[in-house]
Formats: C-alpha cells, structure tokens, sequence
C-alpha cells in the first residue's frame, strides 16, 4: 500500500493545458487513465514515468502525491520529503521519453515541473 501525504490530502500535482490535452489523447487510446511516477532525479525539468494504469507496481516507500484528470501522480515519499514537499506541474516538452514510459503523442513526451510564482499551470 503505497504511502499517504502527512496532511491527509492529495492535490500537489496540476498540469499545463498542453499537457492535459496528452492525458486527454492517452486516456482515448488506451480505454482509461493512465499513472505517472515520478523515478529518481526530480529535479525542474526531469521526466516522469507515464504507465497505462495499474502497470506500474508501487512499493511501500511510494506515495500519491496528486491526480490530473483521473491519472494518479506517485514518487518516492522520502524523495518528496527531501524536497520540500514541493507543488508541481505536470507538462510536455518536443521530444520522445527516454526508458520505457509513454510517449503524450504528437512528438511530445511528459516533464514534472517544480511549481513557482513564474510557471503556474495554465
């Protein structure tokens, strides 16, 4: 059972428009939502791995840090700890994902973006 936020709450997670219509075209082409999980290396700018849903096999030290349009949103608990407990934004970059994550489509792949005054999702 993956860990739970300390607050009870989920909600750290929002997403950009663009990325939202990729969530949109996976959540068509695969018959529902898809799970990401944020692996080592969050930093500003760093890619989450994008699963169709239920793939992914969380472990204890895994939590649910939000959900965008239906799609879970997990990492490492110690690691969002280390952080900050940071806000993020989910977005697309040009590009495919490297390793074995799903493509957003349209040559785009997913970033996990550190929330800020100056990149708030749109």
């Amino acid at each position: 059972m993956p860990a739970k936020l300390h607050n009870g709450t989920v909600g750290r997670v929002t997403a950009t428009r663009a990325a939202r219509r990729a969530i949109a075209a996976l959540h068509v082409a695969h018959g529902g939502p898809v799970m990401f999980v944020q692996s080592a290396g969050c930093c500003d700018g760093s890619d989450p791995m994008c699963f169709p849903a239920g793939e992914f096999a969380l472990g204890d030290g895994d939590m649910l840090v939000g959900v965008v349009d239906n799609c879970t949103f997990h990492m490492n608990a110690d690691q969002y700890e280390a952080l900050g407990r940071p806000l993020f934004v989910l977005d697309v970059e040009p590009g495919t994902p490297g390793g074995f994550s799903l493509a957003a489509g349209d040559g785009l792949h997913f970033v996990t973006r550190v929330k800020t005054t100056r990149n708030q999702a749109s």
